[in-house]
């Protein structure tokens, strides 16, 4: 693994990081590494979330309701 260091963090961002680390009950390092890694992965796309909540290995099966035949409209001559 690499390591990074950061320099010249103003008091208040390195305070608000303490917070965050202390609420998601990590350590400072961890949560740094936990929001850099958030920054540079690519997102979900909602197709694939949709898959991944809705598709065939999940949910639940509902029946189509059947439709009536209709007659087309007309076209006047």
């Amino acid at each position: 693994m690499t390591n990074l260091s950061v320099r010249k963090l103003d008091e208040e961002t390195v305070r608000l990081l303490r917070i965050r680390a202390a609420h998601h009950g990590v350590s400072m390092e961890e949560e740094v590494r936990q929001i850099l890694f958030r920054a540079v992965s690519v997102p979900q796309r909602l197709g694939d979330m949709a898959v991944e909540y809705f598709g065939q290995n999940n949910g639940i099966e509902l029946e189509t309701p059947g439709k009536e035949p209709h007659q087309p409209p007309g076209f006047p001559e």
